[in-house]
């Protein structure tokens, strides 16, 4: 029986790393930065009272529901580069979609830093308020 399930749960494993094109460090990197984002985001509301996107800056079920929902529309995504990619025998179309999410990523993270009170470079705010207009 055990066999069968860790069988089963390897089975599963390797069709979604093959769905995905593989594992590697993008695919890696997307993943972890998806991770903190929406984690970082999360403490921002829940204990910094300080998210942009309730009226009150606490944590609202509803937003971080819409925030998963788009990070698994992204993740899609990577699903279609991948088809795309294989479909013209290359490899750059999913790395760029994994290395352009992983940038707005970041870009959030950054910001979710900046709203926990965390000290950041006079350059970095600039760069930042440029993004946003």
């Amino acid at each position: 029986m055990k066999e069968g399930i860790c069988t089963a749960i390897g089975m599963a494993g390797a069709a979604i790393c093959w769905a995905f094109g593989g594992w590697d460090a993008g695919l890696a990197a997307l993943l972890v930065c998806m991770g903190v984002d929406y984690v970082s985001g999360s403490i921002v509301a829940l204990v910094f009272h300080n998210s942009r996107k309730s009226e009150t800056g606490a944590y609202n079920s509803v937003y971080g529901l819409k925030g998963l929902c788009k990070k698994g529309l992204m993740l899609l995504f990577v699903l279609v580069a991948v088809q795309m990619d294989r479909v013209m025998g290359t490899d750059y179309v999913r790395n760029a979609v994994c290395i352009g999410f992983c940038i707005n990523e970041v870009l959030s993270i950054t910001e979710n830093l900046g709203l926990a009170g965390i000290p950041m470079p006079r350059a970095v705010k600039k760069a930042l308020e440029q993004l946003q207009k």
